[in-house]
């Protein structure tokens, strides 16, 4: 990643654990999921926002042509940590005590925080999921790397039954957990992945994230799906984005 990319990315990481990547610059900025505030207007809403418009490495993205790579394992040190659970309005997000963490080419990054999307942002082979979480990590010099996990209509998920049950069900609250959510249980057996670069999903877009997107899905009651969908109240995916040059790695 350049370094340009990465002194602009620094300075919010503070803002996307803490609000799942919402709007730092310009804290009076509104943005939405639909309307005037909507996706396709976010590059217009304020000059911090511009690379929601112009960016060029933007997600999510539909996963459909893929390069072989020998991708290497991603090492989880992760133990269960998941403690206040908090509603802003474009989500709802778990944040994470300190001290789990992912190995990725030889770098150690910590989990900070997870949250959800239903529908699904990115896509695989044209095909959207029900709902889709992100595992937001960060490195001590402020690189980002996001894990996606796609849910499919099944079984209960019991590693949602802790956030699930104390789930705030409106704008601007916060549940305390009364047992710690597992950021490991909600990842499938098999930790095969598709790999791309791309950027924050929700404004300011920032580019120069690694995406790691789990090949095989977890299940999700449609109860499960169905309570988190009428808690947020409207759908929270970005469209797709165009994936111009990048390669997706498998």
């Amino acid at each position: 990643m350049k370094r340009t990319a990465i002194a602009t990315l620094t300075p919010i990481l503070g803002t996307l654990i803490l609000g799942a990547g919402l709007a730092c610059a310009g804290e009076g900025a509104h943005w939405d999921y639909s309307g005037p505030h909507g996706p396709e207007h976010w590059g217009e809403i304020d000059p911090h926002f511009t690379a929601c418009k112009t960016g060029k490495a933007q997600t999510p993205i539909d996963i459909s042509t893929r390069s072989d790579a020998d991708l290497p394992r991603i090492g989880f040190h992760y133990k269960p940590g998941g403690h206040d659970e908090v509603h802003n309005g474009h989500t709802i997000q778990v944040d994470y005590d300190a001290g789990s963490t992912i190995t990725l080419d030889g770098r150690e990054y910590s989990l900070k925080q997870f949250h959800f999307h239903t529908p699904s942002e990115n896509h695989v082979g044209g095909k959207a999921f029900p709902m889709e979480a992100h595992l937001v990590h960060a490195d001590a010099e402020g690189h980002l790397a996001v894990i996606a996990v796609m849910f499919e209509e099944g079984p209960e998920n019991l590693a949602l039954a802790s956030p699930w049950a104390a789930m705030p069900r409106a704008h601007g609250h916060t549940a305390h957990l009364a047992n710690k959510a597992s950021a490991e249980a909600l990842l499938p057996a098999d930790r095969a992945y598709y790999r791309f670069e791309g950027s924050l999903t929700t404004p300011p877009c920032t580019e120069g994230v690694t995406w790691l997107v789990m090949k095989h899905p977890v299940s999700a009651s449609h109860g499960q799906i169905v309570k988190f969908a009428r808690a947020m109240g409207h759908p929270n995916n970005r469209p797709i984005q165009p994936l111009n040059a990048r390669v997706v790695l498998e």
